[in-house]
Protein backbone atom coordinates (compact mmCIF):
# COMPACT_ATOMS: atom_id res chain seq x y z
CA UNK A 1 0.00 0.00 0.00
CA UNK A 2 1.55 3.72 -0.71
CA UNK A 3 1.45 6.09 1.74
CA UNK A 4 -0.82 7.98 -0.71
CA UNK A 5 -3.99 5.14 -0.46
CA UNK A 6 -2.87 4.79 3.30
CA UNK A 7 -3.15 8.54 3.71
CA UNK A 8 -6.62 8.80 2.04
CA UNK A 9 -8.09 5.36 4.22
CA UNK A 10 -7.08 7.44 7.59
CA UNK A 11 -8.90 10.25 6.76
CA UNK A 12 -11.73 8.33 5.56
CA UNK A 13 -11.44 6.23 9.08
CA UNK A 14 -11.52 9.24 11.12
CA UNK A 15 -14.05 11.58 9.50
CA UNK A 16 -16.02 8.82 9.68
CA UNK A 17 -15.57 8.43 13.72
CA UNK A 18 -16.00 11.67 14.38
CA UNK A 19 -19.37 11.85 12.11
CA UNK A 20 -20.75 8.88 13.62
CA UNK A 21 -20.19 10.31 17.45
CA UNK A 22 -21.82 13.46 16.36
CA UNK A 23 -18.75 15.90 16.23
CA UNK A 24 -19.87 17.29 13.15
CA UNK A 25 -23.18 16.73 11.42
CA UNK A 26 -24.48 16.66 7.94
CA UNK A 27 -21.65 17.98 5.22
CA UNK A 28 -19.51 20.02 7.92
CA UNK A 29 -16.09 19.60 8.84
CA UNK A 30 -13.08 19.55 6.33
CA UNK A 31 -9.50 18.00 7.34
CA UNK A 32 -6.45 17.81 5.66
CA UNK A 33 -3.17 15.85 6.10
CA UNK A 34 0.23 16.33 4.85
CA UNK A 35 2.51 13.41 2.61
CA UNK A 36 6.00 13.42 2.47
CA UNK A 37 6.31 15.35 -0.48
CA UNK A 38 4.32 17.98 0.68
CA UNK A 39 1.33 17.78 -0.92
CA UNK A 40 -2.07 17.86 0.86
CA UNK A 41 -4.98 15.11 1.23
CA UNK A 42 -8.24 17.09 1.65
CA UNK A 43 -11.89 16.37 2.10
CA UNK A 44 -13.91 17.79 -0.67
CA UNK A 45 -16.31 20.19 -0.64
CA UNK A 46 -19.94 19.56 0.36
CA UNK A 47 -19.02 16.24 1.96
CA UNK A 48 -19.87 14.15 4.83
CA UNK A 49 -17.49 13.39 7.17
CA UNK A 50 -19.52 9.87 7.60
CA UNK A 51 -19.88 8.93 4.12
CA UNK A 52 -16.30 9.76 2.35
CA UNK A 53 -14.97 7.77 -0.58
CA UNK A 54 -10.84 7.42 -0.54
CA UNK A 55 -10.64 7.84 -3.95
CA UNK A 56 -12.76 11.06 -4.12
CA UNK A 57 -10.44 13.02 -1.61
CA UNK A 58 -8.91 15.94 -3.17
CA UNK A 59 -5.13 15.89 -3.82
CA UNK A 60 -3.79 19.36 -3.79
CA UNK A 61 0.28 20.14 -4.68
CA UNK A 62 2.44 21.70 -2.20
CA UNK A 63 1.53 25.15 -3.86
CA UNK A 64 -2.21 24.28 -3.62
CA UNK A 65 -2.84 23.17 -6.86
CA UNK A 66 -5.56 20.41 -7.33
CA UNK A 67 -3.84 17.36 -8.65
CA UNK A 68 -6.89 14.61 -8.67
CA UNK A 69 -9.75 14.32 -6.70
CA UNK A 70 -13.20 16.04 -6.23
CA UNK A 71 -13.02 19.93 -5.63
CA UNK A 72 -11.20 20.76 -2.32
CA UNK A 73 -13.32 22.07 0.61
CA UNK A 74 -13.69 26.47 0.35
CA UNK A 75 -11.51 26.02 4.09
CA UNK A 76 -8.58 25.63 2.00
CA UNK A 77 -6.59 29.15 3.29
CA UNK A 78 -7.66 27.85 6.36
CA UNK A 79 -5.87 24.87 6.40
CA UNK A 80 -2.78 25.83 4.39
CA UNK A 81 -2.45 29.35 7.11
CA UNK A 82 -1.76 26.15 9.95
CA UNK A 83 0.85 24.42 7.56
CA UNK A 84 2.63 27.88 6.28
CA UNK A 85 3.19 28.69 9.96
CA UNK A 86 3.57 25.81 11.74
CA UNK A 87 6.42 23.60 10.05
CA UNK A 88 5.75 20.51 12.54
CA UNK A 89 1.92 20.43 11.21
CA UNK A 90 0.96 17.61 9.47
CA UNK A 91 -2.66 17.30 9.35
CA UNK A 92 -5.19 19.65 10.44
CA UNK A 93 -9.52 19.24 11.28
CA UNK A 94 -12.30 21.40 11.41
CA UNK A 95 -14.82 20.63 13.12
CA UNK A 96 -18.58 22.27 13.71
CA UNK A 97 -18.57 20.24 17.32
CA UNK A 98 -21.55 21.81 19.37
CA UNK A 99 -19.73 22.06 22.57
CA UNK A 100 -16.78 23.90 20.85
CA UNK A 101 -19.34 26.45 18.93
CA UNK A 102 -21.48 27.05 22.37
CA UNK A 103 -18.47 27.78 23.81
CA UNK A 104 -17.62 30.29 21.34
CA UNK A 105 -20.27 32.14 21.55
CA UNK A 106 -20.62 32.84 25.56
CA UNK A 107 -18.94 36.74 25.96
CA UNK A 108 -17.16 35.99 29.33
CA UNK A 109 -14.73 33.56 27.28
CA UNK A 110 -11.01 35.04 27.22
CA UNK A 111 -10.59 35.27 23.27
CA UNK A 112 -6.51 34.91 24.33
CA UNK A 113 -7.58 31.73 25.88
CA UNK A 114 -10.75 30.64 25.25
CA UNK A 115 -10.60 26.91 27.13
CA UNK A 116 -10.41 27.34 30.79
CA UNK A 117 -7.89 25.38 32.72
CA UNK A 118 -10.41 22.40 33.71
CA UNK A 119 -8.22 18.97 33.26
CA UNK A 120 -4.62 18.25 32.57
CA UNK A 121 -5.56 16.89 28.67
CA UNK A 122 -6.67 19.89 27.67
CA UNK A 123 -3.63 21.96 28.42
CA UNK A 124 -1.20 19.24 27.39
CA UNK A 125 -2.75 18.78 23.65
CA UNK A 126 -3.86 22.26 23.04
CA UNK A 127 -1.84 24.53 24.61
CA UNK A 128 -3.85 27.94 24.20
CA UNK A 129 -6.80 28.25 22.30
CA UNK A 130 -7.19 31.47 20.50
CA UNK A 131 -11.02 32.38 20.25
CA UNK A 132 -11.34 34.14 16.65
CA UNK A 133 -14.09 36.30 15.18
CA UNK A 134 -16.70 35.51 13.35
CA UNK A 135 -15.94 35.22 9.36
CA UNK A 136 -18.09 33.83 6.33
CA UNK A 137 -17.05 29.99 5.78
CA UNK A 138 -14.69 30.39 3.67
CA UNK A 139 -13.48 33.87 3.88
CA UNK A 140 -9.93 34.18 3.17
CA UNK A 141 -9.99 36.30 6.52
CA UNK A 142 -9.71 33.68 8.07
CA UNK A 143 -6.78 32.51 7.12
CA UNK A 144 -5.20 35.73 7.22
CA UNK A 145 -5.95 35.84 11.00
CA UNK A 146 -4.70 32.65 11.50
CA UNK A 147 -1.45 33.97 9.76
CA UNK A 148 -1.43 36.59 12.43
CA UNK A 149 -0.65 34.69 15.24
CA UNK A 150 2.43 33.51 13.49
CA UNK A 151 2.55 29.79 14.14
CA UNK A 152 1.60 30.28 18.41
CA UNK A 153 -1.62 28.71 18.47
CA UNK A 154 -1.81 25.11 17.25
CA UNK A 155 -5.65 25.42 17.82
CA UNK A 156 -7.99 28.16 17.34
CA UNK A 157 -11.94 28.61 17.78
CA UNK A 158 -13.67 30.19 14.77
CA UNK A 159 -16.48 32.29 17.01
CA UNK A 160 -20.19 30.77 15.72
CA UNK A 161 -18.67 28.65 13.82
CA UNK A 162 -16.60 25.90 15.40
CA UNK A 163 -12.74 24.87 16.32
CA UNK A 164 -9.98 24.28 14.17
CA UNK A 165 -6.93 22.12 15.10
CA UNK A 166 -3.32 21.25 13.92
CA UNK A 167 -1.22 18.64 15.00
CA UNK A 168 1.90 16.83 13.79
CA UNK A 169 -0.01 14.09 12.15
CA UNK A 170 -3.61 12.93 11.45
CA UNK A 171 -3.86 11.20 14.76
CA UNK A 172 -2.19 13.58 16.84
CA UNK A 173 -4.91 16.47 15.49
CA UNK A 174 -7.90 14.38 15.88
CA UNK A 175 -6.96 13.36 19.45
CA UNK A 176 -6.46 17.22 20.37
CA UNK A 177 -9.89 17.65 18.48
CA UNK A 178 -11.27 15.41 20.50
CA UNK A 179 -10.00 16.72 23.52
CA UNK A 180 -10.99 20.58 22.96
CA UNK A 181 -14.48 19.53 22.43
CA UNK A 182 -14.85 17.58 25.70
CA UNK A 183 -13.09 20.62 27.52
CA UNK A 184 -16.16 23.00 25.93
CA UNK A 185 -18.44 20.04 27.03
CA UNK A 186 -17.07 20.47 30.76
CA UNK A 187 -16.95 24.17 30.64
CA UNK A 188 -20.57 24.44 29.10
CA UNK A 189 -22.08 21.71 31.83
CA UNK A 190 -20.22 23.34 35.07
CA UNK A 191 -20.73 26.99 33.82
CA UNK A 192 -22.69 29.20 37.15
CA UNK A 193 -21.54 26.57 38.92
CA UNK A 194 -18.62 27.05 41.88
CA UNK A 195 -16.07 24.18 40.64
CA UNK A 196 -12.62 23.89 41.64
CA UNK A 197 -10.56 24.74 38.48
CA UNK A 198 -6.67 23.92 37.76
CA UNK A 199 -4.98 26.64 39.60
CA UNK A 200 -2.29 28.96 38.10
CA UNK A 201 0.42 26.49 39.86
CA UNK A 202 -1.49 23.24 38.53
CA UNK A 203 -1.38 24.91 35.27
CA UNK A 204 1.99 26.14 35.47
CA UNK A 205 3.13 22.35 36.31
CA UNK A 206 1.44 20.65 33.15
CA UNK A 207 3.15 22.96 31.12
CA UNK A 208 6.42 22.56 32.64
CA UNK A 209 6.31 18.55 32.80
CA UNK A 210 5.12 18.53 29.34
CA UNK A 211 6.97 21.01 27.67
CA UNK A 212 3.76 22.93 26.49
CA UNK A 213 3.61 26.22 24.85
CA UNK A 214 2.14 28.66 26.83
CA UNK A 215 3.08 32.15 25.24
Amino acid sequence: MTEETHLREEITRFAKSLFDRGLTPGSSGNISARLSDGSLLVTPTGSSMGFLDPAQISHLSEDMTHISGDKPTKEIPLHSAFYDTRKTTGAVVHLHSSHAVALSMLPEIDPQNALPPLTPYGIMRLGKVQLLPFFLPGDVAMGEAVRGLAGKRSAVLLANHGPVVAGRDLEAAVYAMEELEETAKLAIMTRGIDIRALSQSDVQAVVDRFDVDWE
